[in-house]
């Protein structure tokens, strides 16, 4: 009996090398799906793939728009062929919700998809929840954004950051999202993963309940055989697949991605991903997805480019959670890091603060230890970094646009 898509053996045999295991597929068998889309008298014919059994068919490129606050963008992803624009609750501080709502309003419901997410309180270090994760904390963040967003349901609410098992089964949010299904405030039940990700992914196929997932996934994963293969096991089960961080840390300058659009092209040649949702807060990086969009082939210059990329040391944390044991401190060292891409890369100081503020970090956090103890897998200068980031908590609020 033949499955569907590519097999293991297919998506091994034509180039596995550099950091993490880089691999390319060779030509797929079907021809992809695609559309025409007219914008602005140009015709576009935008490839489509369906989100498992969901229902719905999906460009292979959406927006991410947790960075943009610019209704202008978001209006012209909208009107270029972009369908399922992807938030979250906390995204800067709520705004980002009330400026899709904006934009949505007065558009007809069936011409656009949101994909929302509500978190609950965790501790950092070990990624448990907290007493304050409960089913009505979860239920009164999603009706608020529902009131930003100005629409009576999202289309897909994700349950947001899971890193384990046991937060994958968490009953006050499986009880909130299946009274929230009843009462029609969503569509398809969802949840996202950023790190210790195919413990989740399988986590989430075995509870038959969650139809779609978000989940980081790219060529510089030092993991990315074993995210690859429960993202197949998640298809094969039917669970629509979105993925993020295809480019790690977004469109940025620097040696490690050179090239965007094949970065996003390579996770495309996965046939298990039905959709990626990249961050982007320019024009031109909404051209460069377009162009993704209508031809999703690697050339050989880019899988040349790529090689060399996957070859380079990443510039940013892989969440692999190993210096969590070392620090004496108990110190949240991913988050910490993930607010330093904020800075860095995202160049946004906002949710950069937020988070490190969320963590209640001590007063002199990496100022006691002399020596720091921990060996970073990546090689980061993790103390020095730290030591940067946090200074993020001492501007005001105020001069952070």
């Amino acid at each position: 009996m033949k499955k569907d898509g590519v097999g293991r053996r297919d998506f091994m045999k034509t180039t596995l090398a550099g950091f993490g295991g880089l691999f390319f597929l060779s030509a797929l068998d079907k021809q992809p799906e695609e559309k025409r889309i007219d914008v602005k008298g140009k015709g576009r014919k935008l490839v489509y793939r369906p989100l498992g059994r969901t229902g719905l068919k999906l460009p292979v490129i959406n927006m991410g728009v947790m960075n943009s606050d610019n209704p202008n963008l978001i209006r012209a992803a909208l009107d270029s062929g972009v369908v399922l624009l992807d938030t979250a609750h906390a995204y800067m501080q709520g705004r980002n919700e009330e400026v899709i709502g904006s934009v949505v309003k007065g558009r007809p419901r069936d011409s656009y998809l949101i994909g929302s997410k509500v978190s609950l309180p965790q501790d950092r270090t070990t990624g448990r929840y907290t007493e304050g994760a409960t089913e009505t904390e979860f239920l009164r963040k999603l009706d608020l954004s529902l009131k930003r967003l100005g629409i009576d349901h999202v289309d897909i609410l994700y349950h947001h950051g899971v890193s384990r098992k046991e937060s994958v089964l968490h009953e006050p949010v499986l009880n909130a999202m299946a009274k929230a299904k009843k009462a029609g405030k969503f569509r398809f039940a969802g949840i996202t993963t950023h790190s210790n990700e195919p413990e989740v992914i399988h986590a989430a196929v075995d509870t038959k309940f969650y139809e779609v997932i978000l989940t980081a996934y790219n060529y510089q994963q030092k993991h990315v055989a074993d995210v690859r293969d429960a993202i197949a096991r998640a298809a094969q089960a039917g669970l629509g697949i979105v993925g993020m961080k295809a480019i790690r840390g977004g469109f940025r300058l620097s040696p490690s991605v050179r090239s965007p659009a094949a970065a996003l092209k390579w996770v495309l040649q996965d046939p298990h991903v039905h959709t990626i949702v990249p961050g982007f807060t320019t024009f031109d990086q909404l051209e460069t997805d377009l162009a993704v969009m209508e031809d999703i082939n690697l050339n050989e210059a880019e899988k040349m480019e790529l090689q060399k990329e996957a070859s380079l040391p990443g510039l940013y944390c892989q969440g692999c959670r190993e210096c969590l044991g070392q620090c004496v401190a108990r110190l949240p060292i991913p988050d910490l890091m993930r607010a330093y891409m904020y800075v860095y890369d995202y160049r946004n100081l906002a949710m950069a603060r937020d988070l490190v503020l969320s963590l209640g970090l001590p007063s002199g956090a990496c100022g006691e230890c002399t020596v720091c103890p921990v060996r970073c897998s990546s090689g980061f200068p993790v103390r020095e970094k730290i030591r940067d980031i946090v200074r993020i908590r001492e501007i005001p609020a105020e001069f952070i646009a």
